[in-house]
C-alpha cells in the first residue's frame, strides 16, 4: 500500500486538504475492503489499487469543501462513493448512504463496521420511496442521472435552504438549460486524473 499512500498524500496536498494520519489509514483501509469484496460483489470496474485511490478516494474528496450543513445524503452510493471518503474526513457530519442494490449496501454496511464510522447510516431503498424523519442540508450524487431527474427524485429529501451537489464529467450544458433552480458549475481538478470533472451546485427552490 506504500504507492497508494504516496498517491493519496500527494493528492490531498494538491487539494489543499489537511487530513490526519488516522483518517488516511481509514481511507486506505476502505480501498483494501473494496479490493477484497470486489470479485464477489462487482463493486467497481477498476481493479488497480492505485487507480482506485485516484478515481475513488481523490475524486470523492475533491468536492469535500462544497458539502454544507450537518446532514448529508449520498444517492446511488454504490460502493460507498463519495459518501464513505467524505464521512471519514468529516466525522462531525451525519451521512446517509442510499442505494437500491442490496449487494452494494451490504458491502457498505460491512465497510462502516470495519472502519468504525459512527456518523454513517446505510439505506437499501429506491430514492423515490425513501422517506426520512429529518430532511437533509446536502444531497450529493455521483453519475446517478441527468440533472432534471436528480432534482425531481430528491426534492422531498431537501430541507429549507438545502442544496444538491451533482458530480459530473464535462459540464452538462444541455441539462442546465432545463433547470429553473439557481445552478453553479464548479470546475473540479482531481489530482492524477486528466479527464474533465465538474460539480453542479443546485439550490432548492424553497
Amino acid at each position: 500500500m506504500d504507492a497508494c499512500r504516496e498517491i493519496l498524500t500527494a493528492g490531498l496536498e494538491s487539494l489543499r486538504l489537511s487530513i490526519d494520519e488516522d483518517k488516511i489509514e481509514r481511507l486506505l483501509g476502505f480501498i483494501k475492503l473494496i479490493e477484497k469484496w470486489n470479485k464477489a460483489y462487482n463493486l467497481t470496474a477498476i481493479r488497480n489499487r492505485e487507480e482506485m485511490v485516484r478515481l475513488h478516494l481523490l475524486d470523492s474528496l475533491a468536492v469535500l469543501d462544497f458539502v454544507e450543513g450537518q446532514r448529508v445524503i449520498d444517492i446511488g452510493t454504490g460502493a460507498g462513493l463519495p459518501g464513505i471518503p467524505l464521512a471519514i474526513c468529516l466525522p462531525e457530519i451525519e451521512f446517509v448512504l442510499l442505494d437500491s442494490n442490496a449487494k452494494k449496501t451490504r458491502f457498505v454496511q460491512q465497510a462502516i463496521l470495519e472502519l468504525k464510522l459512527k456518523n454513517v447510516t446505510v439505506c437499501h431503498s429506491r430514492v423515490e420511496q425513501y422517506r426520512p424523519e429529518n430532511r437533509f442540508n446536502t444531497v450529493i450524487t455521483r453519475a446517478f442521472a441527468d440533472l432534471p431527474t436528480i432534482v425531481e427524485l430528491t426534492g422531498h429529501l431537501l430541507g429549507k435552504g438545502g442544496i444538491v451537489l451533482a458530480m459530473k464529467g464535462q459540464s452538462p450544458d444541455a441539462e442546465l438549460e432545463h433547470m429553473p433552480q439557481k445552478t453553479t458549475v464548479i470546475p473540479v481538478q482531481v489530482p492524477g486524473i486528466e479527464a474533465e470533472r465538474c460539480l453542479v451546485r443546485i439550490e432548492s427552490l424553497e
